[in-house]
């Protein structure tokens, strides 16, 4: 099946060029699952050009309509339209596993990001993800929000993403545009040619699906059934990645139900590992390769850290292999076009939103913080340097702001 879906797929990329690439990404992408769409655009589709801001859109769209770690199922889609199956499961490992490592290794007893330097480096790391999601927004607000009609619509979806509290407003902002799409963005409609095409054909589709349903069922039962510990491990984020909208934070509350009440782990460990989250580049949700050395019912050590991993994303990537075959149907449909135009235009308003809150409000906090920002900005967009030495240069004006102050 999977040289049938290769052959699918137009020779447009190898899986070893998706890892290069986004094992670069996993090496420098700071600031959080809003950040990473930041990234994602400025070396994708501004740099490399391998889809426009339309197709990437969709990609994002999607990733906040389904449940799952939203940037990672962004990044697993962009290599499965690069180099099929394939490409995905390398944009995956190479995205994942620096950050996967660096909490596992936290998780035997390193002791990172300590002092004025340490906290000052962390500062600058966010200070750059105010930058990247700028440059996001500015330039994708060109291409997908370009007339009244559109313009309009992402300012209501970034109100109702600031105004509604959590995922809730998110996903009512992108239906909003959707909707708004289908009866105001008929006019503006230029062809399918952007239409975003992916090698994964209905029968694959529905088997993820069904897969999907069957583990988030069956898990729970077969650990009550059988009294097996590992199976309630695995149940235990499964279960997380499957439940949570909009991925990142959200997925906090979840896993601490799922591993902190029943006293799998202390409260202490997992708010410490969850701090540590925030100091390394990637997916918050490789804080489960932290929880898998540690929580006690698993098997502990380096293949807890591997299986908490594997089945806290699992279930989003299941979900998007799932609803892709489908997309691919209906995507050509001047009606279906038109919404996404909508949705589109709602994508520009949610991440606007979320350049405020949480990224600015988080990271700005005083004036050299600001000029910082605005620095790095500069870099990106008038000097066109590579997101990695903005990156760089952040981190060691953090740090002179930290031991300055």
């Amino acid at each position: 099946m999977l040289e049938s879906m290769e052959s699918q797929q137009l020779d447009k990329g190898s899986a070893g060029e998706v890892f290069k690439v986004f094992l670069k990404l996993g090496l420098t992408s700071f600031g959080g699952p809003i950040a990473h769409l930041g990234y994602f655009r400025t070396e994708l589709v501004d740099r490399r050009r391998w889809l426009d801001d339309q197709q990437y859109a969709q990609l994002v769209a999607l990733g906040q309509f389904l449940p799952g770690p939203a940037s990672s199922q962004v990044g697993f889609g962009l290599g499965l339209h690069r180099a099929g199956l394939r490409g995905a499961l390398a944009a995956f490992l190479a995205f994942t596993l620096p950050s996967a490592v660096l909490l596992a290794v936290f998780a035997f007893g390193a002791s990172l990001f300590t002092g004025p330097a340490g906290t000052g480096l962390l500062t600058g790391l966010k200070i750059v993800a105010v930058a990247i999601i700028a440059q996001a927004v500015s330039g994708m607000a060109r291409n997908l929000a370009p007339d009244r009609t559109r313009a309009a619509i992402a300012v209501a979806a970034a109100a109702s993403a600031l105004l509604l509290a959590g995922s809730f407003g998110q996903l009512l902002a992108i239906a909003f545009g959707a909707a708004a799409g289908y009866f105001w963005c008929r006019d503006a409609d230029s062809g399918p040619a952007s239409a975003l095409r992916f090698p994964v054909s209905r029968t694959l589709g529905i088997s993820c699906l069904a897969l999907f349903a069957l583990m988030l069922v069956g898990l729970p039962l077969a650990a009550w059934a059988t009294g097996w510990d590992l199976l309630a491990f695995i149940d235990a984020f499964y279960r997380s990645g499957a439940l949570v909208f909009g991925g990142g934070h959200v997925v906090l509350p979840l896993l601490q139900s799922a591993v902190v009440d029943p006293g799998l782990i202390s409260s202490q460990d997992f708010l410490t590992g969850y701090g540590a989250a925030q100091a390394v580049p990637g997916p918050l949700f490789t804080f489960a390769a932290y929880l898998g050395v540690l929580v006690e019912s698993g098997p502990g050590g380096v293949l807890g850290s591997a299986i908490a991993l594997l089945a806290i994303f699992l279930p989003g990537f299941l979900l998007l292999l799932g609803v892709l075959p489908f997309w691919n149907r209906v995507s050509h449909w001047p009606a279906a076009r038109a919404i996404l135009r909508g949705a589109n235009a709602a994508v520009v308003g949610v991440l606007a939103a979320a350049l405020y809150d949480p990224v600015f409000t988080s990271a700005i906090t005083s004036a050299p913080a600001f000029v910082l920002a605005l620095l790095c900005f500069v870099l990106l967009t008038a000097w066109k340097m590579a997101p990695w030495i903005v990156v760089a240069i952040s981190g060691l004006g953090g740090v002179l702001l930290g031991l300055l102050a």
